[in-house]
């Protein structure tokens, strides 16, 4: 697919079809749960088709799973029927030497489901761009270091820091080429720690190794979606844009309309309707609020794309997400 022209007519149209995150739900369409869903490349392609089947949005997004790359690494991680995994405990501390963290093949642990996955959906969705998600290098740096203790190692190690993120980096890279020879029309890199640093530490730790992934995957053909959840994305702008991404999701630790007014012109940005607050906890007439109050702070802005603020938890009911559609719908036919 065209994917800079795909982006310069969704900009260009008058009402844009939503882009929410949302693939896990899928579990209660099947019957599976997420354990059997994660373990099973066919589920995950059905679960993708059936998403796509179902809801009208402007590009199918894969799972965002963000304990797959630390279990390839070697991280331990927990598994439930209902929740999305979560990686347990560290690899990586100040005593360690990073020499001896390996990086891992693509198709280590569970990665090389999530890219047949993609290779068996790819032909199915023809309507719209198929997107592939990995997580971000300093994200899965401070998965592989602990999350509380990758923020003061900033400053007391940065050489070791750096270290780890030169091997992160290589295999987020390596993995979204992995995504896009199998057929993907791009990659969402999932960054939220980033969204924790101040400006000079995102400039430092974060993205110069997006940047890496960023220039040795994207062409006119396969696209970079840069997300973020964090506060501080705005007072980063700068940092976060100099990424080079083809595109931009922000979570809804910000309101989106303090965001729009920096993105530049020519670049998508999503978000940011609460998916854990709204669309799993919500009502659907208060996801209808949400979202319409959404669309009237930014669809002033060309480039503005409705979305949620993260990924849809799975057992987040179906008539919320469907009112979150609805209520795009009823903005557009005002």
């Amino acid at each position: 697919m065209d994917m800079q022209k795909w982006a310069a007519d969704l900009i260009a149209s008058e009402k844009k079809k939503p882009l929410p995150i949302i693939s896990f739900p899928a579990v209660q369409l099947m019957g599976v749960s997420v354990r059997e869903l994660i373990g099973d490349a066919a589920l995950q392609a059905e679960a993708m088709r059936v998403v796509a089947e179902r809801l009208d949005a402007a590009a199918s997004v894969s799972f965002m799973d963000l304990s797959v790359e630390a279990e390839a690494f070697g991280s331990e991680i927990r598994v439930s029927d209902e929740e999305v995994p979560t990686v347990v405990g560290s690899i990586v501390d100040e005593d360690s030497d990073p020499g001896e963290l390996s990086v891992p093949e693509v198709g280590a642990g569970r990665t090389g489901l999530y890219v047949e996955a993609i290779r068996r959906v790819a032909p199915l969705i023809a309507d719209r761009p198929v997107l592939s998600g990995v997580i971000g290098p300093f994200s899965l740096a401070g998965r592989l270091m602990d999350v509380n203790e990758i923020m003061p190692l900033c400053y007391e190690e940065p050489e070791l820091v750096h270290a780890v993120l030169e091997k992160t980096a290589a295999f987020t890279a390596a993995y979204a080429q992995a995504f896009k020879d199998a057929g993907a029309d791009g990659v969402v890199i999932a960054e939220p720690m980033a969204g924790l640093l101040s400006p000079e530490l995102v400039g430092e730790f974060s993205t110069p190794y997006v940047r890496r992934v960023v220039d040795a995957v994207q062409d006119g053909a396969f696209s970079v979606v840069y997300h973020n959840c964090g506060a501080s994305v705005v007072r980063a702008h700068e940092q976060v844009f100099a990424t080079g991404a083809a595109a931009y999701h922000f979570g809804n630790a910000i309101p989106m309309a303090d965001i729009m007014p920096l993105v530049p012109a020519d670049r998508i940005a999503m978000g940011n309707v609460d998916p854990a607050g709204q669309i799993k906890n919500g009502t659907p007439e208060s996801v209808r609020r949400a979202t319409l109050e959404l669309m009237e702070s930014c669809s002033g802005y060309p480039n503005f794309v409705p979305s949620t603020g993260c990924d849809v938890p799975p057992m987040a009911p179906w008539e919320n997400i469907e009112a979150f559609f609805g209520a795009v719908d009823e903005f557009y036919a005002r």
